[in-house]
């Protein structure tokens, strides 16, 4: 049983067809990438499945679920989670602090107002950011980052909702080639507990990441197979050439 399914999605915005039947299937504990020529419809069907965007037609199932027309809060509650590409850290606010406002968000407002979440939550707080290579920064205010530290930060302030899914949509955007290097290592160890779909330009960190791969052009689904059976596939390789 996949975890998540997406059959048939089609998106349209008056005379535009940005989603022609698009389809996707994740299994558990499995790195998907999705990825096309621009203008193909990857950011749209990564909203669709997030909630962001409700498909004109088409359906998302989640854990054995229809999700189609469920909000993101919704989702996130169960079980998925989205980074979209720009940055959206609480720049003001300490590294620790976007952590903590992240896991806090688990709890309902009579926890949060009859608990010290704080305390209970510290250890949490610092494991999240070492996982990302970020402790020694905990008390710095985001602000103060690199982009690709940044980049991180969301990163883990996604996966502190401990979600079966996480969607990142070019999250190696701007970053310098040992971010993206970094970026990859980090992110192996969330295979343990959690799938990931990525949107993403950098075919390399695309290839050396992922399981699977879905090729999306002009809308619609080119190809989905192995990282091996996509590089492999013609008309994947036509329409890369013809980008060129």
């Amino acid at each position: 049983m996949p975890l998540l399914e997406a059959a048939g999605i089609s998106k349209v915005f008056g005379k535009l067809t940005a989603l022609d039947g698009a389809a996707l299937t994740v299994g558990e504990r499995e790195f998907h990438g999705l990825i096309g020529p621009n203008g193909s419809g990857k950011s749209t069907l990564m909203k669709c499945l997030a909630g962001a965007l409700v498909p004109t037609r088409g359906k998302v199932t989640f854990i054995n679920t229809d999700v189609t027309s469920l909000t993101p809060s919704e989702r996130a509650r169960a079980g998925m989670s989205l980074k979209f590409q720009i940055t959206a850290v609480l720049p003001t606010l300490t590294l620790y602090d976007n952590i903590l406002l992240a896991l806090q968000a688990r709890s309902s407002l009579l926890e949060l107002a009859f608990s010290r979440t704080r305390g209970r939550l510290h250890e949490e707080v610092m494991t999240m950011l070492l996982q990302f290579r970020l402790a020694d920064r905990a008390f710095d205010a985001a602000a103060t980052l690199s982009h690709g530290q940044q980049q991180w930060l969301e990163i883990a302030m996604a996966l502190a909702c401990r979600p079966r899914l996480l969607l990142l949509d070019e999250p190696t955007g701007g970053m310098s080639l040992e971010e993206r290097r970094v970026t990859g290592e980090l992110l192996q160890p969330v295979k343990q507990h959690c799938s990931i779909v990525i949107v993403e330009h950098d075919l390399d960190f695309i290839r050396d990441i992922c399981d699977r791969l879905t090729v999306l052009d002009q809308g619609k689904v080119l190809a989905s197979g192995t990282v091996a059976e996509i590089q492999a596939n013609r008309s994947v390789q036509e329409i890369y050439l013809r980008r060129a």
